[in-house]
């Protein structure tokens, strides 16, 4: 049977990668009708296909849709009042064009701590663009040392959902997650992020151009460097504050406004009006002008909204069918070491279900019980393989994949060569680097 449901997937899969490019389909037809595939032959009950769907698009959407819409109007304000152009002409003046990569690689690294994958993708998207335009380099030699940023720390480091869960799951000494997450996080990615890219962009050239953010200065001067600098960090600073607001011993009120106002989509829709005043108003654009680009970078959306919440869907269905269950099952037979087993555990959970949070938390869940009465097993360096684990092999059933095609105006065979293969160097290379800790530790 697991086999059989393993076959199944597989099968799905090629049904979404076929309608993509073979056939035409709209990625969200595609992702639709192989996911209704896999829950027929996988044998769902027929009464529970629709409420896994519908659940599906609502789990993934629910988080996202916010962040999506007003992570994009951010990006708009930030492209179209020039203020995108002044930070990219800051770092191209204090990096230098040769440079540029590295400098994108620490944005990602440094901005992806506080915040979640997607909220840093919409925060910094802009400013690669605008880079782009600048200095008329291919997208992927900028672009892919960011998401490589903001990856690792996705997967690895706390505060992340993932990581953090994991560490409760195997009772793990924070801190020293934190430390070793770091010390594995950045060397793999500088070797995923600008190295990866400085190979990739020689033979990868982009064919289509990024339509969310279309970079044009429509107001009648430029921000100032400081005030652009201000608007990208603003929804960041604000979110720190979730991190440490409940260290700060303060009254429980005003913890909780801390708190509030540092969730991801309080701190956009507030970094949205600091960039309505101080990009709009202040640089001579009057509230239709406002309406008008909101209405504008708002409509292009609808598009990835529908293929993320199919990607949704799909993964939903991936987990109603019992392939993860499966996947562990056909995992838990082979002898391992618990580190060893924990990476591939959550590396075929997260081929299958897409999700890098659901890979780690499902191979903690998984892999606690065979460690519980083990000892000399370092759990601090358990999370972090297990993490390492959970970003392998991106493909059509991750919503991030779906961002980065459509944010990056990439075809899927291009996201493949591309997004797919950095994934799997950031997993693999992290897994390496946790092996060779694992003998000083």
């Amino acid at each position: 049977m697991s086999l059989y449901l393993i076959g199944i997937t597989l099968v799905a899969i090629v049904i979404v990668i076929l309608g993509v490019s073979w056939w035409k389909w709209h990625a969200f037809i595609s992702l639709t009708v192989a996911g209704l595939f896999l829950a027929v032959f996988s044998g769902v009950p027929m009464d529970k296909i629709v409420t896994a769907y519908e659940t599906g698009v609502g789990a993934v959407l629910g988080h996202l849709i916010g962040i999506l819409a007003l992570g994009t109007i951010l990006g708009k304000m930030m492209s179209d009042s020039g203020a995108g152009m002044q930070v990219a002409d800051f770092f191209i003046k204090k990096f230098g064009v040769k440079y540029l990569p590295w400098a994108m690689l620490l944005s990602g690294f440094i901005i992806g701590i506080p915040v979640f994958f997607e909220v840093g993708l919409v925060i910094l998207l802009p400013l690669v663009i605008s880079i782009r335009k600048s200095t008329k380099q291919n997208i992927l030699l900028i672009g892919i040392p960011v998401l490589a940023g903001l990856s690792i720390v996705h997967g690895l480091v706390p505060p992340h959902p993932g990581a953090m869960t994991a560490i409760g799951i195997y009772n793990a000494n924070l801190g020293h997650v934190l430390l070793y997450s770091l010390i594995i996080a950045f060397p793999t990615a500088i070797i995923a992020g600008p190295l990866f890219a400085k190979f990739i962009h020689k033979r990868v050239t982009p064919e289509g151009e990024p339509e969310l953010i279309r970079v044009a200065t429509k107001s009648s001067g430029l921000p100032s460097t400081g005030i652009s600098f201000f608007i990208i960090l603003l929804p960041v600073l604000l979110m720190l504050l979730t991190v440490i607001a409940p260290y700060l011993s303060l009254p429980g009120a005003i913890e909780k406004f801390l708190v509030f106002i540092g969730s991801p989509v309080i701190a956009l829709l507030i970094s949205c009006f600091a960039a309505y005043y101080f990009l709009g108003y202040r640089q001579g654009m009057d509230k239709m002008l406002l309406k008008k680009l909101t209405e504008e970078c708002l409509l292009p959306l609808a598009s990835i909204i529908l293929i993320i919440g199919a990607g949704g869907a799909f993964k939903q269905i991936l987990i109603e069918s019992g392939v993860g269950n499966a996947i562990a099952a056909m995992s838990e037979q082979f002898s391992l070491s618990p580190i060893v087993l924990a990476f591939l555990v959550a590396g075929l959970i997260r081929v299958a279900t897409g999700s890098a949070t659901v890979a780690l938390t499902t191979a903690a869940g998984i892999v606690s019980p065979v460690v519980a009465h083990m000892s000399g097993v370092n759990l601090e360096l358990l999370v972090i393989a297990t993490g390492a684990g959970s970003l392998m092999l991106s493909h059509v059933n991750d919503a991030g994949f779906w961002l980065v095609k459509e944010y990056m105006g990439l075809t899927v065979k291009e996201t493949f060569k591309t997004w797919t293969v950095m994934e799997t160097l950031l997993s693999f290379v992290a897994f390496i680097l946790v092996l060779i800790l694992d003998v000083f530790v």
